[in-house]
This record gives structure tokens, C-alpha cells and sequence, in this order.
């Protein structure tokens, strides 16, 4: 005999306040927003809640704005968590490269009709492709429940494997993002060409405003991360040889060493998709390709940065 399914209650609220309200009542309450990942797990048993929260029927979720809220500035974006990837690429691509770079990679068209960058967040996956560029582009998360809002900082979010910072009562809400000043670039590599779960991947963001670098690792530790080490050396470098200003070809030197710290920031496994060794070399190599294609676009495009950042 099979083992007998037990029932599965089904929540659709049609408000965000509604929402919030049922995740106080059921904290155990999975949600649903795409249902790309969700259903894959339900599909396999991997997970069998005893409540579904179905978010898709909120329309404030799929919104997006300029924020205004505290700490916002140069027009940062405020994402709806409910916003597609197909969305997300045809109306943000130019304002957010490095994010809309990484859903074009995301499954097939299909999944990136229903896929939404929230969903990606929830389940916190180390390989979810949006992570990179999200910790790159120095994002936040907001986050609310029946007793008020927070944001969380991209880099905080991840606690684990496929676990994040939400408390039990809990919803994402939206991504706040500033479009960036400089170039973004994100790439992957996998066991295949496409639709594919990636084996290591690497965002890269240039912020030459702050004379800052942003990176953002996936699929080569137990959670999203950045390589702070190599943030600095690489802000550091382009500062001391006054390459913010002059655009001048960028040294072998710098390239190397940076990729050499993207991969030592690396925390990688051993798996069905490739070992820990291969996932550091990719990392390097993915590292210096980014690198080279971001700063091919910082020479040909715009005026040279002015002024460091205080601090």
C-alpha cells in the first residue's frame, strides 16, 4: 500500500494585508508566488507542508517603483517581489544589467513567465541565479508581517542551506536596488548550454561614484556570498593606479590577482555537478572574464569618474 496523502489546506488571499494576516494564523504556511521551485519540491516530496499560501492573486506584488522610503537615493528601484523575470528583463533590463543579465539564464522562457525574483529569494537556494548580482549591486530586502516592516541587507539574507532570514511570520515584500553608476556583468558556467542549474556563478558590479567594487558568488558555498578580500583589492588597485579616472587598459596583474580572491572566498563541494576543485578554477576564471568585460564597457561609455567617496 501507498502511504496515505495527508490534506493540504490551500490560503489565496487577494490583499497584502490579508496575506500577512494568514501567515501570522499559519507561520508553517508555505508561499507560493511562480511555483517553479515550490512545485519541484512538492512534485519530488521533498517538502509536504500542511498549508499553502498562494500569493500570485496580490496585485501590489508585481508592482515596481522609484523608492522613497528611508535611505533611498539616485532612484533606487523598489522591486515587487511578485515581478517575473520576463518582466523584470523587457522593463528593467537597462537600469538593473547585472540582475537582468542572470534571468535571461533562468530555465525556459515558460519558467521565466512564471519564475519571480521573491521566489528566488524564498528558497535561498546557493545556486539561485539572482543571488550574485543582487550582493553585488549591494541590495536590500524588505520584509514585513502583521507587526510592521524591515529591510535586510542581501548579504544577511542568507543564514544556510536554503534557509534565509525571515522570521516564521514573514513575507518578502520587495528588492530595493540603486541602478548602478558603473557596469554590471554576471556569468555562469554549467553542464550544459541551457536551462541548466549552475554549477559556479559570478557577478561583478563597478561602482565608480563610491570608487567601490561589488561581487557576488553562487553555487560554490553553503549560501550566496560575496569576496570581501577581493572587493577591496580590486577598489584599492584601480584606485592607487588611477584607473577611475584615466580608463587606461587594465594591468594582467590586477586581473589575476582578483581572480585568484574571488576564488579563495569560495566555501565549494563536492557534487553531481562538478567537484570543489573545478568549482574554484571556474570561479578564477569566471572572475577575470567579468572583470574584463566590465571594464571594456567602463572605458567606452560616459565620463570618467570624479571625486572619492568620504569615509
Amino acid at each position: 500500500m501507498e502511504p496515505e496523502e495527508l490534506p493540504v489546506d490551500f490560503i489565496q488571499p487577494t490583499s497584502w494585508a490579508d496575506a500577512l494576516a494568514a501567515k501570522a494564523e499559519a507561520p508553517d504556511a508555505l508561499p507560493v508566488a511562480g511555483g517553479t521551485d515550490v512545485m519541484v519540491e512538492l512534485n519530488f516530496d521533498v517538502k509536504r507542508p500542511e498549508v499553502l499560501l498562494d500569493l500570485t492573486r496580490i496585485t501590489e506584488l508585481a508592482d515596481t517603483d522609484t523608492d522613497t522610503g528611508p535611505g533611498a537615493g539616485n532612484g533606487r528601484i523598489r522591486l515587487g517581489a511578485g515581478v517575473t523575470y520576463t518582466r523584470l528583463i523587457g522593463e528593467l533590463g537597462s537600469r538593473l544589467p547585472g540582475l537582468a543579465m542572470a534571468a535571461r539564464t533562468v530555465g525556459s522562457p515558460q519558467i521565466r513567465n512564471r519564475g519571480t525574483v521573491g521566489g528566488n529569494l524564498g528558497a535561498a537556494s546557493p545556486a539561485g541565479d539572482c543571488h550574485p548580482p543582487l550582493l553585488a549591486a549591494g541590495a536590500e530586502i524588505e520584509v514585513a508581517s502583521a507587526s510592521g516592516t524591515r529591510t535586510i541587507r542581501a548579504e544577511d539574507f542568507y543564514t544556510g542551506v536554503k534557509r534565509n532570514a525571515l522570521r516564521p511570520d514573514e513575507l518578502i515584500r520587495a528588492i530595493l536596488i540603486t541602478p548602478p553608476s558603473g557596469p554590471q556583468q554576471f556569468s555562469k558556467i554549467g553542464t550544459r548550454n541551457a536551462m541548466v542549474i549552475a554549477v559556479a556563478a559570478f557577478s561583478l558590479a563597478l561602482h565608480p561614484d563610491t570608487r567601490t567594487v561589488g561581487t557576488g558568488i553562487g553555487s560554490a558555498a553553503p549560501t550566496p556570498r560575496r569576496a570581501p578580500d577581493a572587493e577591496r583589492f580590486l577598489a584599492a588597485a584601480l584606485d592607487e593606479a588611477g584607473l577611475w579616472e584615466s580608463r587606461a587598459p587594465l594591468p594582467d596583474a590586477i586581473t589575476s590577482e582578483f581572480s585568484r580572491l574571488v576564488a579563495a572566498a569560495a566555501r565549494p563541494i563536492d557534487d553531481v555537478r562538478g567537484t570543489a576543485a573545478y568549482r574554484r578554477h571556474a570561479l578564477a576564471v569566471l572572475a577575470g572574464r567579468t572583470l574584463a568585460w566590465a571594464w571594456q564597457d567602463y572605458r567606452g561609455h560616459g565620463p570618467a569618474a570624479s571625486g572619492k567617496a568620504a569615509g
